[in-house]
């Protein structure tokens, strides 16, 4: 969600700015979001080819805050490339052997199995090894001893590691994500691990907070608030919690978007009057109009490259999806099917887009092949919101309702499997999914 879906602009988003998941002003109040808002990961769908991988209890975290074998096991089946084969009972850890021939038997190709420790100085010790139960091939392992706090991202680098080594692609368990709840009267942004858990809370306001996105080196989130009864862009260190003001210019300041190389971000401003695009310096200062519109233009997007933007335009009479490129100059429309298309998404390999199209008087989620122009629509709900890409462009994650609640979810590209990390409550919206974790 920008700005710009606001009622003050409603002649663009006409007939989109009376649905409570588009006006700010009118989100659910309720019910309230719990105090460290945490979801479980509820997996559907069945994708067409899967790999059948045994998770095995890892011996010892019974008596660990947290469950090992489990996390990993939800990770990989989220990811939509992984069928879990049942190994409970058994016992092993990193230094056993398996018997490769129950194993094939029970239709598994891979194996994991690892133990966890309690060390003197109350940190935990956690190894793992996996094996290629098909060639009876070790792959090698790792070990960690970490803190409490840091179990569950063991448990997600263990994922990350599984899942490279078996797909050759960078596994996206380890990041994290970024999002917005309203609860009461209160506005949070929160940073959580990808699969919704360990929920922090970076930013609390009375004041709508909207439109999160992390920067490429993942240290930093650029956000809209109202704090200042009027919307304006920060730039928030996640370390440290200090900010910086971006945009404060006349009017609306809102839509950032970071340029892939972090120096710069594309946002919308309707200093001149109107909104348009502009691009500023992260640091702030006097920022560059990108081309002269008689529309409104807003919710840019960069392409992985930096050479083009993607954006959100009403300057054929109706919102569609353009680019244009980063230096400026002409726009060529790039959407068509329907007369109402928004939030554009690019994937960081630069093969996909991801938007919001209005059909049938709901709101869905579409996957566009920018090689062929081919569109699918990849949800079953209604009211989709807020696209973002994993940066492996193998996931989505978006807001939603199901089941009359308010819910984040991931999908594959093709829709084959959805993981809803459901909330106990409250009003979340406005996912941004994280770059890659430095280690």
């Amino acid at each position: 969600m920008t700005i710009d879906r606001l009622p003050s602009l409603s002649s663009f988003f006409a007939g989109f700015g009376a649905s409570r998941r588009t006006v700010l002003a009118a989100l659910a109040s309720s019910s309230t979001i719990p105090a460290l808002a945490q979801f479980r990961v509820e997996v559907t769908g069945v994708g067409l080819t899967q790999l059948p991988i045994a998770i095995a209890p890892f011996k010892g975290e019974g008596a660990s805050p947290q469950k090992i074998s489990a996390i990993i096991q939800a990770d990989l089946e989220r990811s939509g490339l992984f069928r879990a084969v049942d190994a409970s009972g058994v016992a092993l850890d990193e230094s056993s052997r398996p018997d490769v021939t129950l194993w094939r038997s029970k239709g598994a190709d891979s194996l994991a199995s690892g133990s966890v420790t309690r060390l003197a100085d109350g940190r935990y010790d956690v190894r793992f090894r996996l094996w290629d139960v098909v060639r009876g091939q070790d792959l090698g392992g790792q070990g960690f001893a970490v803190t409490t706090g840091d179990l569950r991202l063991v448990a997600h680098r263990i994922a990350d590691y599984i899942y490279e080594k078996l797909t050759g692609e960078k596994g996206v368990f380890s990041t994290r994500i970024a999002y917005v709840t309203k609860a009461g009267a209160n506005y949070r942004l929160w940073i959580a691990d990808a699969d919704g858990e360990n929920a922090q809370s970076a930013l609390s306001s009375p004041e709508p907070i909207i439109s999160p996105a992390w920067a490429p080196n993942g240290t930093q989130l650029a956000y809209v608030s109202f704090e200042s009864r009027k919307p304006v862009v920060y730039v928030h260190d996640v370390a440290s919690g200090q900010r910086r003001l971006v945009a404060n210019f006349r009017g609306s300041n809102s839509a950032p978007a970071w340029s892939p190389d972090g120096s710069r971000l594309a946002v919308t401003l309707s200093r001149d009057g109107g909104s348009q695009l502009y691009l500023i310096s992260a640091q702030g200062g006097e920022p560059r109009r990108l081309m002269q519109s008689s529309g409104i233009d807003t919710e840019p997007c960069f392409s992985s490259d930096g050479r083009t933007i993607y954006f959100v335009s009403d300057r054929g009479g109706a919102p569609q999806i353009y680019k244009v490129a980063a230096t400026g100059g002409g726009a060529e429309r790039v959407t068509f099917n329907g007369n109402y298309n928004i939030s554009p998404a690019i994937s960081p390999d630069g093969k996909w887009l991801a938007y919001i199209s209005r059909i049938g008087g709901g709101f869905k989620l579409q996957v566009m092949d920018l090689s062929t122009g081919t569109v699918n629509s990849v949800t079953e709900t209604t009211a989709d919101e807020s696209p973002s890409f994993a940066p492996n462009s193998r996931l989505l994650v978006y807001a939603t309702i199901q089941g009359g609640r308010e819910a984040l979810m991931t999908t594959t590209l093709d829709g084959k499997i959805k993981a809803r990390l459901a909330g106990k409550g409250g009003d979340i919206r406005e996912p941004d999914w994280g770059p890659f974790q430095k280690q």
